[in-house]
């Protein structure tokens, strides 16, 4: 069965990791959190402090922001077409390249013969 993808804010983690260093069982979340997520929180915390528990934007893919909602008011809307379009716009410039390389290798290979 999938987990629900949550985000966990830096204080609610720090409590979690307080309690698990204090003797509390790793796999006390479950099913909630995962016991891995948590000796992961566990090591960052050993290694970086609080700091190891910031929530990180990761880079990437700009529509997840909206895929994740229910409902998009009118400019989200608009943001996410955006954001389609320019994915769009990015597969097709790399499929002309692609094929420019094809077609210049074919003339190459003509000339040869």
């Amino acid at each position: 069965m999938a987990r629900k993808y949550t985000i966990r804010s830096k204080e609610e983690k720090l409590s979690i990791v307080k309690q698990v260093l204090d003797g509390q069982s790793i796999r006390a979340w479950e099913p909630e959190i995962h016991h891995r997520q948590v000796g992961d929180w566990v090591k960052n915390y050993e290694v970086e402090g609080e700091a190891g528990l910031e929530v990180k934007k990761k880079p990437g893919n700009p529509l997840s922001r909206y895929e994740r909602r229910k409902e998009l008011t009118y400019t989200e809307q608009l943001q996410y077409q955006i954001e389609l379009l320019k994915r769009e716009l990015l597969k097709k410039k790399a499929e002309v390249t692609r094929l420019k390389k094809h077609n210049a290798r074919k003339e190459g290979d003509a000339l040869k013969k």
